[in-house]
């Protein structure tokens, strides 16, 4: 709210020392171009401003978030969201803009954000403390946890019946972190191996090579779904962490911080969330499979805070 009233306080003085011209027949309009000629921004939008570009980064295969249809094109649910904040941002900017797509990987996705070559990521990026240390996110998009993946023929259900076993994690996931401390925790004995991104964990379990890969249970299903082998591998145990999923872009930067809000707040006010929703976890995919995922009642009442009506 600050930053809007101070976006408008020079937008007043202009009205007031043109006062005369407007009151002489001037065009309105002519003011507010004046001020929009004036107007200076900071940070990403004032780089997306000067550019007429906005560089997008996007997952390869986190469905139904971000990946690769059979046609080669980026698409998913976080990257449909991205796209209501570029149009925001277009609304905010008074101009058109260029969407730029970057694939990324769990690994370089954060400094890609920080270091300035991508504006907006859209993948499946956990919000937690340590990582809002370095960048900044929305609002949550997905609410998941930690699971297990394990072939169907395995005797684990639950974490304790890996010890000293290997398992699989992708490297720089939260699941990375999370497994080992609570292998440390638990003196469970595991051993890790880590894959570059989901479909190299998911080969280095289909090889024999872990027990276990432990990663988001909706990305699990995904992968599961796409492959086509849900009867060979089953999701396992309790979540062992809650991981609430977000767009991530620069901190400190409190302009573009409320552009991405206002883009999330119109879209559960509109009711278009929903919509958005459905096609991604309900409706066949462009892969051709259905996840048959309905919203959770978590998610439901976040988005109802930001304005989703329920009744």
């Amino acid at each position: 709210m600050k930053t809007i009233l101070y976006r408008w306080l020079p937008m007043c003085a202009i009205l007031f020392a043109t006062g005369p011209v407007i009151a002489q027949g001037t065009d309105p309009s002519a003011a507010l171009r004046q001020y929009e000629a004036l107007r200076k921004y900071e940070g990403t939008l004032k780089k997306i401003d000067e550019t007429r570009t906005i560089r997008i980064g996007h997952r390869q295969n986190s469905i139904p978030f971000a990946f690769v249809d059979p046609k080669g094109k980026p698409v998913g649910y976080a990257l449909d969201l991205c796209d209501a904040v570029v149009e925001e941002i277009e609304t905010e900017l008074g101009k058109e803009i260029k969407a730029e797509l970057v694939p990324v990987t769990p690994e370089n996705r954060f400094d890609l954000v920080t270091s300035g070559q991508i504006d907006l990521e859209c993948g499946s990026t956990t919000n937690n403390v340590d990582r809002r240390k370095l960048v900044a996110f929305s609002p949550t998009m997905y609410v998941t946890g930690t699971k297990l993946l394990v072939p169907r023929g395995s005797k684990v259900r639950y974490l304790g019946d890996l010890k000293g076993k290997t398992v699989v994690v992708t490297r720089g996931t939260v699941q990375e972190s999370a497994m080992k401390a609570l292998n440390e925790r638990q003196k469970l004995d595991l051993n890790f191996v880590t894959g570059g991104d989901h479909k190299e964990s998911f080969q280095l379990l289909a090889s024999g090579k872990a027990d276990a890969w432990a990663n988001g249970d909706v990305l699990l299903y995904g992968l599961l779904a796409e492959t086509g082998t849900r009867d060979k591998y089953r999701v396992v145990g309790d979540f062992l962490t809650f991981d609430a999923y977000a767009l991530m872009f620069r901190k400190d930067d409190p302009e573009f911080a409320e552009v991405v809000e206002r883009a999330f707040q119109k879209l559960a006010e509109s009711g278009d969330i929903r919509y958005v929703y459905d096609r991604w976890f309900l409706e066949k995919l462009p892969t051709g499979i259905r996840l048959n995922l309905p919203m959770s009642p978590h998610l439901e009442e976040l988005f109802r805070t930001a304005g989703l009506r329920t009744d």
